[in-house]
């Protein structure tokens, strides 16, 4: 509150109107760390061995910088320029689970036609129906929470649904309320477009199909230039909430997998041209995938910087070794949505136990994961002296924090000011798949966006985060750059702790900031 009031005395100039901006982008940050309080969890201890005297590699270098920007430098316009059609690169699963592909165009009149078409499938292979959704998009400002990110607005003007068969039209009908089933079931027909919404209707019809494009309302687009002269263009909209009931109303703060424009994807991409020559009475049929085995073993990376909600940019690798049911998992977060400033990384390790396939994503498996150590090293002074703030025996040893080196977490039991607590265990979801280059994808289940832990199994999650790469084969041993082996696997409940020094951090920082300005 003292923040956003000396704010306030200094309301004369644009310096003074931007350091209010900052104020109340700080004290909102504090409100989220102290009212959200992350579930853990209760495990059996397990060991832990270390590797004598391992030296740092060059696989960093050979590995996670190539898959990070596949070789490419990487730009991003604000504001956005968006004209032109978006589409999926492939079947997309959204939190329920939802299973879906999206063409998106937009127009120098600020115009956009949305295609979303809904599959029965994990595969999209078989239709179920297709929305068209028209309205107008306004670009605001650039994002005072998420840092590379546009602020809009969308008004719709009419959404039109068309069913593919009537198992379709029936499992509608038992969606919509009162006032939209005798209109679904009398008047749909297979094919033939029904419109449920304009702007004389209300929106009931929408809310009860769990509808919202409030993904509009956070977009980023991303160019990655190649050294052969060609690029690559990406549009990132905002995240849909993990829980069903609350994605109508939230403002997004991190990003879905993105849209390729259509003149400008990866090649090849048969979906993309699947994609782009569908309608909304022409779904796009994926073509099947070739069944494969799940295997984790050896090493995988994040594809590319990924942003979490709340304010968190960063990427993991993570490695297996199934013969020990172990995991280890390096979180390394930053300060910039391009992945080049770093401020702490997180090192997580446990066991795991694989389940039974999901009998709600096809081809997914449930998987179990035990967090037994974790481990964090603070990059830059400003996170060094945070952490050195705690109280003795809550998170590492007090007052021992210095930028470069990393602190164990295991002695205290975690870090109360972070959420971490040990041991803890996770409900997980795991799936792998090939992507167009014939090259294995491992896509772990998607953190929840109120940042609570899947710590039971109906916290399971439903969806999935970016995909990771296979670093090398199984016998590669990226861990020779941490210096040490775990013989051990976590689950990203250490993420939700991460969470929270990042935004505490931010907190420090904006107090430091306000009250610097205020005195002179």
């Amino acid at each position: 509150m003292k923040c956003a009031a000396e704010g306030g005395n200094m309301s004369k100039g644009q310096f003074s109107h931007l350091l209010r901006g900052v104020c109340m982008l700080w004290m909102w940050q504090a409100v989220f760390v102290n009212g959200t309080e992350s579930k853990l969890w209760e495990v059996p201890t397990a060991s832990f061995t270390s590797s004598a005297n391992l030296s740092e590699s060059l696989w960093e270098q050979d590995c996670q910088h190539s898959h990070l920007q596949e070789g490419a430098r990487i730009t991003a316009d604000t504001p956005p320029r968006l004209d032109g059609t978006w589409v999926s690169t492939r079947c997309e699963v959204r939190p329920g689970p939802e299973f879906l592909t999206r063409s998106y165009t937009f127009h120098a009149s600020r115009h956009f036609q949305a295609l979303q078409h809904y599959y029965k499938d994990s595969g999209c292979e078989d239709p179920a129906y297709s929305l068209m959704i028209r309205g107008k998009l306004r670009l605001r400002q650039a994002s005072w929470i998420t840092r590379g990110a546009t602020e809009a607005e969308h008004h719709l003007s009419k959404v039109s649904v068309v069913v593919h068969s009537l198992a379709a039209k029936q499992r509608l009908a038992s969606m919509l309320p009162s006032t939209c089933v005798g209109l679904t079931l009398g008047r749909v027909v297979p094919g033939k477009p029904l419109e449920l919404y304009n702007t004389r209707a209300g929106r009931g019809c929408l809310e009860a199909l769990g509808f919202s494009m409030m993904e509009m309302g956070l977009i980023r687009v991303e160019t990655r230039h190649h050294g052969h002269g060609g690029k690559v263009q990406e549009l990132l909209l905002g995240d849909v909430h993990t829980d069903w009931t609350q994605r109508t109303q939230y403002r997004p703060t991190g990003y879905q997998q993105p849209l390729q424009n259509a003149m400008h994807h990866t090649h090849p991409c048969p979906v993309c041209a699947l994609v782009y020559r569908s309608s909304e009475q022409r779904p796009p049929v994926l073509p099947r995938r070739t069944a494969a085995p799940l295997s984790l073993t050896g090493s995988w990376v994040s594809g590319r910087c990924e942003t979490r909600p709340n304010v968190l940019f960063l990427t993991r690798d993570f490695t297996f070794d199934p013969d020990q049911h172990a995991w280890q998992g390096v979180y390394r977060h930053y300060s910039d949505p391009v992945c080049s400033q770093p401020t702490f990384t997180l090192r997580a390790s446990g066991h795991y136990a694989q389940g039974n396939p999901s009998a709600k994503v096809s081809g997914a498996t449930e998987f179990v994961f035990k967090v037994t150590r974790v481990g964090v090293t603070a990059l830059d002074g400003p996170t060094a002296a945070l952490l050195n703030g705690t109280r003795p025996g809550k998170c590492g040893r007090a007052g021992g924090w210095k930028v470069g080196v990393e602190q164990d977490l295991t002695p205290t039991d975690g870090c109360t000011p972070l959420g971490v607590k040990l041991p803890h265990k996770e409900y997980e979801l795991f799936k792998t798949e090939l992507d167009h280059r014939k090259h294995p994808l491992l896509f772990v289940g998607e953190r929840p966006t109120d940042g609570y832990s899947p710590d039971r199994p109906e916290r399971r999650p439903t969806s999935f985060q970016a995909p990771m790469w296979l670093c090398r084969d199984g016998d590669t041993q990226p861990s020779r750059r941490y210096g040490s082996v775990f013989k051990s696997k976590q689950v990203q409940t250490a993420a939700s702790g991460t969470e929270r020094l990042a935004q505490l951090a931010l907190l420090v920082l904006g107090s430091v900031l306000c009250s610097w300005f205020w005195v002179y």
